[in-house]
């Protein structure tokens, strides 16, 4: 006789397996994050029903091929919840265990505080401030669709769905506000924005900030808006999904009701579920509602049957890139021209041959450096792998293409009119870079670069190869204004670790320019151009080699050795004035053009000795803006010609002489430096 106790366990159901995946993210974020006293699992145990629905069923990934072009893409922009997209990341087979969610936001670890690309396999983009994710999301979308509709019209092969999750706070930002609006304006239906509509930030309700109807701001901007009350209806968030991937014509907004923190009793709907452990009793009355041992430790928070299932992404993501690469040799045979072309584009190869053809003019000639630029970008076009526009001032910042914009019955359009929204516009361009391999590129002026910043921050930080085009770059704008003309931007870009800031002096340092910014596709670049016309300067074969080592001399009397005059940009002319006047008193002087300070700096010492003697303590900067990066090369001896004060409005050469960037300043300059090294009354 068989007794009960002796049957065999029965096999779960597949909805049993589900609930315990949910049930265990549930329960690690809780744990984690009190086990370390420190993290974000409100938003992570809320989020767990979606987040499984949709690594495991919905999303086109395979964790064992995470850098496949046909993917989809999944941006977490609500990058406090990190340990929610770690958990999907060790369930689904990414290479994270146990071990590496139990040490986030610890020192060397896979998981840090808020997702990082390049840092943990699977992590596509890294988020933390609100509102980036969703805007470099629509990059993303825009990059996809291009992508597709210049390499493979006609074919699905390239068509995948962009998805962002975003909370509150990422919706409350600016950013994501200007960069929805434009998806909306261009038809973008290969993005899903899931908003976590919990109601909670860290200080309060959102009742108290964010009263406006979110829905409604959506339909508005042209996007369709599903719902999902029931946040842990596995198969209703499934069927909204698949819906809002379906859907043509439109981006999508996924209205997700959520509570933070459940199915805390104590925490759950508050704003304390935001950060922080709940404490020890209540980690213990949750793993309990959630079907473990109150004193569960980590390791039995996941079973292996869990682990088995979730593993069975492994398989489904295996099955769904064999079905592409399949599509991928069918069109291939079918395309090999085509094919071809996009297999050079994936690869980085291009040709930067044309910078040949571009015009640089003769010595003497007066030509505004943006007008190189722009000469240099219609040169490339169709060439290199650039793809950019202006907030609303191509033809001012002169950044025009030959072709159609880019829109949703032109998404092979040459251009993108990204309209007056510079903050998305620079997260934007982050999205375009990192769905990759294009350069992207965005003008506007350069006192605008403030409202770029965080998000030129971010670009540098992922280490992407996004190319800034700045002009109107001085005082000498003129007749705007102070609100106009930039002085403290150019010192406050370089401050930025990681962005290469090039203020060319001619056409032919702007030409030389791109030839290293184009190799550099992990460098993110301000380029910073004049509005007024410049002389072209005497150069000679080694010019362009000099420009892309950031800093060379440009103009030297007899051997240099007395005097160094240190610029960039338009005051590099002046400065080869000012040294020729104290040339003829004798003096032994050099001009050292530096369009890049970082570029020179990662040059050997041996290469700086030769064009900064460390011998040669005369040195004189000029550059009209703040002056604060010249101190390290011009030493304790030197001058610095600067402007620390705002502009004012009157003629671009009138401002600059009122502002103290004229001859006889830098010659003043050059005269009080040498003062004490040579002969007494040997200066006029």
């Amino acid at each position: 006789m068989t007794t009960e106790s002796s049957n065999p366990p029965s096999t779960p159901t597949q909805a049993e397996l589900d609930a315990r995946v949910v049930a265990s993210a549930q329960a690690l974020a809780a744990h984690v994050v009190q086990t370390k006293g420190h993290g974000h699992g409100g938003t992570a145990m809320a989020l767990a029903p979606l987040s499984h629905v949709l690594f495991s069923r919905v999303l086109r990934h395979s964790p064992g091929h995470p850098d496949w072009p046909g993917r989809d893409r999944f941006v977490l922009s609500a990058g406090h919840a990190s340990l929610s997209l770690y958990t999907q990341l060790y369930f689904t087979g990414y290479g994270l265990s146990l071990a590496d969610l139990a040490k986030s936001r610890t020192l060397g670890s896979k998981t840090p505080g808020h997702p990082e690309v390049h840092h943990t396999v699977g992590v596509e983009m890294s988020t933390g401030p609100l509102g980036q994710g969703v805007a470099s999301a629509v990059g993303m979308a825009m990059a996809a669709r291009h992508e597709s509709a210049v390499f493979t019209p006609g074919s699905a092969l390239l068509d995948h769905t962009t998805w962002v999750v975003a909370g509150d706070g990422c919706l409350q930002e600016g950013v994501s506000g200007e960069a929805s609006s434009l998806a909306g304006t261009l038809g973008l239906d290969n993005l899903v924005l899931i908003w976590d509509d919990n109601g909670i930030t860290i200080d309060s309700g959102t009742d108290e900030t964010f009263s406006e109807d979110v829905r409604a701001r959506y339909r508005a901007y042209g996007w369709r808006v599903l719902e999902v009350d029931t946040p842990d209806d596995l198969d209703a968030i499934e069927a909204t999904l698949r819906d809002a991937a379906d859907t043509t014509g439109r981006p999508t907004l996924v209205a997700l009701r959520t509570v933070i923190g459940a199915p805390s009793v104590r925490f759950g709907g508050t704003s304390a579920a935001h950060a922080g452990g709940f404490g020890a009793d209540e980690l213990a009355a949750v793993k309990t509602t959630l079907g473990f041992a109150p004193d569960a430790p980590l390791e039995d928070l996941v079973t292996p049957e869990t682990l088995a299932h979730t593993r069975g992404a492994l398989a489904r993501g295996e099955q769904l890139h064999r079905d592409w690469e399949a599509d991928l040799l069918e069109w291939s045979i079918r395309e090999p021209e085509a094919a071809a072309r996009w297999r050079a584009f994936r690869g980085g190869e291009f040709s930067t041959a044309a910078l040949d053809t571009v015009g640089v003019g003769a010595a003497g000639d007066m030509i505004a450096t943006r007008k190189t630029n722009g000469a240099v970008l219609r040169a490339l076009q169709g060439e290199a792998p650039l793809w950019g526009g202006s907030a609303d001032l191509a033809g001012s910042t002169t950044v025009e293409v030959d072709g159609e914009r880019f829109s949703a019955a032109n998404p092979a359009g040459e251009f993108i009119r990204f309209g007056i929204r510079e903050h998305a516009m620079a997260a934007i361009l982050n999205g375009i870079a990192l769905q990759g391999p294009w350069r992207p590129f965005a003008s506007t002026y350069l006192v605008f670069s403030d409202y770029m910043r965080p998000s030129i921050r971010l670009g540098a930080l992922m280490e992407l190869g996004v190319v800034y085009v700045y002009t109107h770059d001085s005082v000498a704008v003129g007749e705007d204004g102070p609100t106009h003309q930039p002085v403290e931007q150019i010192a406050s870009l370089r401050t930025v670790p990681g962005l290469d800031v090039v203020r060319p002096a001619d056409s032919v340092e702007v030409v030389a320019a791109w030839r290293r910014i184009l190799a550099s596709p992990d460098r993110p670049v301000a380029l910073i151009l004049s509005r007024q016309d410049l002389p072209v300067l005497e150069s000679t074969d080694t010019t362009p080699v000099g420009v892309t080592a950031g800093g060379y001399v440009r103009w030297q009397h007899g051997d240099g050795s007395d005097l160094a005059i240190l610029a960039t940009g338009s005051e590099v002319h002046l400065a080869i004035e000012a040294a020729a006047h104290v040339a003829e008193q004798g003096i032994s002087a050099r001009v050292v053009s530096m369009p890049c300070l970082e570029w020179f700096a990662e040059q050997t010492a041996d290469y700086r000795e030769s064009v900064l003697p460390a011998a040669l303590h005369a040195r004189v900067a000029v550059e009209a803006g703040r002056g604060d990066a010249w101190y390290r090369w011009v030493g304790l001896d030197g001058r610095v010609v600067s402007i620390e004060e705002f502009g004012e409005s009157g003629s671009g050469p009138e401002v600059m002489r009122r502002r103290g960037i004229h001859l006889d300043a830098v010659v003043a300059a050059a005269q009080a430096t040498l003062a004490g090294r040579v002969p007494a009354g040997s200066l006029a």
